[in-house]
């Protein structure tokens, strides 16, 4: 049987995070022999690996004494790397599709046989950990408390000289990220980027948004942050408008809710997630919408319901299962996110999302969060 190694930043690292969930910021090399988990590291994250039930090597158990300063930095670590492998005594492994292509050109030349499985690290982060699941959880009470202050902002908005002001301040999607931004540090959160758009742009699928937000057109909030701790994200979305609703984003916000209830009720483990997607395609075709599924082969959509259904979400915020065209099925202990959502060019689209857990005997939303169109 094949030995793992991952060698990768642990902090963004998914394969490697999920084996060890001790946040290490520097690159570090992990081994899976038989059965026992093996990290090298440099010495002073030794004693808090071992605190995590993994057997940590210091860098000078496999000769970074004798190596360092005796030419580049990153040369010698290679060396370092090869020894420590063979020391290990690492003759076959399994590596993620994202493995350092240098590493595992310079291991072959040494006699490892090294075989990127991106399937087999797939399967293996499918199932959350007790960990995980409560990264999660809490990433998604945080983007729940997170999206309340921003609909805070839309309640309080008042109409002033043709747009919406908030104390003495302009609505803008720029403030509300910044509010938003401010509970997610409260929580624990961080992000790189999130979706607070306005108007058309809630039409452009990952446009970020930006600019002053008027009374009457859509606002969509798409939140996905990550877990400092755990390194855990949460996904969600949810549509506003300030002020009377125009009849089309009524009509859009009904359907969608819809679906999104269609598809709470055909999660379950075992279920094709292109089956769930396709009764979720059947509530927009019934009301004469475009998906996916109705479209002309190589026709790229820009209105209707223009994209999958969901995804996984865990230490990426995209990763399998996918409920799309693509083949395969939810099994218990997935974390996947339902979006549903209509579109139209030029006015703006309303999508919500819930984040789900699937487990033995159906599944649990783990978003907790009502769907108001008004704020």
């Amino acid at each position: 049987m094949a030995d793992v190694l991952i060698y990768s930043g642990n902090m963004h690292g998914p394969e490697l995070r999920h084996e060890v969930p001790v946040p290490a910021p520097d690159p570090f090399l992990y081994v899976e022999k038989n059965g026992t988990k093996h990290v090298v590291i440099t010495s002073f994250e030794v004693d808090r690996m071992k605190e995590a039930g993994v057997e940590a090597h210091p860098l000078e158990a496999f000769g970074w004494d004798e190596l360092v300063g005796k030419g580049p930095r990153e040369e010698q670590l290679l060396k370092l790397l090869v020894q420590a492998v063979e020391g290990l005594d690492v003759k076959d492994a399994i590596v993620p599709h994202t493995f350092p292509l240098e590493l595992a050109d310079v291991l072959r030349e040494n006699g490892v046989q090294i075989t990127p499985d991106r399937a087999f690290f797939d399967k293996r982060r499918r199932v959350k950990n007790e960990t995980e699941i409560a990264g999660i959880r809490k990433a998604q009470r945080g983007t729940e408390a997170a999206m309340d202050a921003a609909r805070d902002l839309f309640r309080r908005a008042q109409p002033s000289n043709g747009q919406l002001t908030v104390d003495g301040e302009t609505l803008t999607c720029e403030l509300v990220k910044t509010r938003i931004t401010d509970v997610f540090n409260a929580h624990g959160l961080v992000t790189d980027e999130m979706i607070v758009a306005h108007g058309p742009q809630t039409a452009l699928g990952h446009d970020f948004g930006s600019g002053p937000i008027a009374a009457g057109e859509p606002i969509v909030l798409d939140l996905f942050p990550r877990d400092r701790e755990s390194g855990c994200y949460a996904d969600m979305t949810r549509t506003f408008c300030i002020g009377e609703p125009p009849e089309k984003l009524v009509e859009y916000h009904r359907l969608v809710k819809a679906a999104l209830d269609r598809s709470l009720e055909d999660v379950k483990a075992g279920a094709a997630g292109s089956a769930i997607f396709e009764r979720v395609c059947d509530v927009f075709h019934e009301a004469g919408y475009p998906t996916q599924l109705s479209k002309q082969e190589g026709e790229v959509l820009d209105r209707g319901f223009y994209h999958g259904l969901g995804h996984g979400v865990g230490l990426e915020v995209h990763e399998p299962p996918w409920l799309s065209r693509d083949p395969g099925t939810v099994e218990t202990g997935d974390v996947i996110t339902l979006e549903p959502g209509l579109y139209e060019p030029e006015f703006g689209g309303c999508r919500l999302e819930d984040l789900v857990l699937v487990t033995e005997d159906g599944n649990e939303n783990l978003t907790q969060y009502p769907y108001d169109l008004t704020p």
